[in-house]
């Protein structure tokens, strides 16, 4: 039997609907996506279940209640995601639910420290949404990255340790020696101490055209999205690291043709991956090419690009784009209150303890950590580690509860 899916009913011009379709790419619901524009069966539907009104976007569960137009909030509840812990207080806060986070909570349960993970997205973080993991040890041949980081998710809940996600922290502060997180909801937690593992989320590339496009023909997972693209003629790939390489194989089985285009003069991923996709009967790769524009009206229609030696003007016409052109560190609620270096990485000492004390990083997000994944599970041993010392010297404050 075939196990039905959640339908979402929508349009690529509709920012609602982008918003839906990432939310349930981050928690890694599978879920069908129907284009009304496209479908005036699926428009009569729409109507039929708006009272005559073609409200978007309208998303029909196997258990045939509809949510329309739904909050980030609403669907977390739908779908059963704790959005809110069982207490105020907790020895540490840990934000982030990524490989960095999780590792911390573990080893934190281990050691009778009692934590509160919170992740604004899905747990297992950049892991979760990656195709595939062939330099994690252990695993001879390869993981996926949402299995992997099940793996570590399930291993955190046999120790009991309170996870929270589709959970945005908002901003952090400190009262009397305890580290106070209050999240977009306005839910506050205390801690004695916390941890910040926030990570790194794609980095845009900033040219006309890209914001209107989200969602709608540009992409920043190969994952959540390559999928929606089976039979298309091309597709394009901007961003020659390993992020691009392995995305672009990917993306190989859906698509005819895979465009890799590179800014610098050379590919930047491992000799492993390029061997890969330049014997790939599938991939056309271009080096020393600016991406300048996207274009399209509701839906991408084209690719504007230069080459930075001859300067000859490029169009490419692919069904969509996905942009892999580096990270940035989510960072953005700590602003002004710790000390950030001028990418935006959180600054540590030696401890991974931050300019607040109390307050530590591990893994991406971390100003000098490797961005790798064996790296930041590493990291999450140390913080924690160094979080022990910490409440060690400080055990005689008494636990704190604050109003939420």
């Amino acid at each position: 039997m075939i196990e039905e899916k959640i339908k979402v009913y929508g349009a690529p011009w509709c920012p609602d609907c982008r918003r839906a379709k990432q939310f349930l790419g981050e928690q890694r619901v599978s879920y069908d996506w129907i284009d009304i524009d496209k479908d005036a069966s699926a428009a009569a539907i729409v109507r039929e279940k708006n009272a005559g009104k073609q409200i978007i976007p309208t998303i029909l569960f196997p258990d045939g209640s509809v949510l329309v137009e739904p909050s980030n909030d609403e669907l977390a509840t739908k779908l059963g995601v704790r959005i809110k812990a069982q207490r105020s207080y907790y020895d540490l806060l840990i934000m982030g639910g990524g490989p960095a986070g999780l590792t911390t909570a573990i080893y934190a349960a281990r050691e009778g420290i009692d934590s509160l993970v919170l992740e604004k997205s899905a747990l297992g973080g950049q892991a979760g949404i990656t195709e595939r993991i062939d330099n994690y040890p252990g695993f001879p041949e390869g993981i996926k990255g949402a299995e992997l980081a099940d793996r570590i998710v399930r291993q955190a809940e046999r120790y009991g340790v309170e996870l929270l996600s589709a959970v945005t922290v908002a901003s952090v502060s400190t009262e009397d020696g305890y580290v106070v997180l209050t999240t977009a909801r306005g839910d506050q937690y205390c801690g004695r101490a916390a941890v910040v593992a926030t990570g790194s989320t794609y980095r845009r590339l900033g040219v006309p055209g890209e914001q209107d496009l989200i969602g709608a023909g540009i992409h920043y997972c190969a994952t959540c999205d390559g999928p929606f693209y089976k039979g298309a003629d091309e597709l394009l790939v901007i961003g020659g690291g390993n992020s691009g390489m392995e995305e672009g194989l990917f993306l190989a089985q859906f698509a005819k043709k895979v465009r890799i285009v590179e800014y610098e003069p050379r590919l930047k991923a491992s000799q492993l991956l390029q061997d890969k996709v330049l014997s790939h009967p599938k991939f056309e790769v271009h080096t020393n090419v600016e991406i300048t524009g996207f274009l399209g009206n509701g839906t991408l229609t084209a690719v504007s690009g230069r080459d930075r030696v001859s300067g000859e003007l490029y169009s490419f016409h692919p069904s969509a784009a996905f942009v892999f052109i580096g990270l940035n560190p989510n960072t953005g609620f700590l602003k002004s209150f710790v000390d950030l270096d001028r990418w935006g990485f959180v600054k540590t000492d030696e401890s991974f303890q931050t300019s607040v004390p109390g307050l530590f990083a591990a893994g991406d997000v971390r100003a000098g950590s490797t961005k790798q994944l064996g790296a930041a599970i590493g990291e999450g041993v140390t913080a924690l580690l160094m979080v022990r010392q910490y409440l060690e010297k400080h055990s005689e404050v008494a636990p704190r509860e604050v109003n939420s």
